[in-house]
């Protein structure tokens, strides 16, 4: 599977939590068992600040508030254009079946 070089989460080279602009590390939202590739073939990946990805309690490795709901908003952008099917068939579970 090949991959496209650009998110669907985000257009700008910014923290997609606080809009910051520099030293900013990439993030593929679903970790794991081939979900870092989905992740990256299907855009499902984010700009976050060093802060916000693993340099301090806030950031989505460590909050697990903010790696849900990037999780829910990944799953929500790419059913926008395939079935819920699909994504169960390439993540494996519903991020969104838990506020239904």
């Amino acid at each position: 599977m090949g991959s496209i070089s650009k998110s669907i989460i985000q257009r700008e080279k910014e923290c997609w939590v606080c809009g910051y602009t520099r030293n900013l590390h990439r993030h593929h939202i679903y970790p794991g068992l081939g979900r870092r590739e989905m992740s990256e073939h299907f855009g499902l990946w984010v700009y976050l600040c060093p802060y916000h990805h693993n340099a301090s309690q806030a950031g989505v490795h460590f909050n697990k508030d903010l790696d849900a709901k990037l999780k829910r908003w990944g799953q929500r952008r790419f059913e926008e254009t395939h079935t819920r099917a699909e994504w169960h068939r390439y993540f494996g579970r519903s991020y969104l079946e838990e506020e239904e």
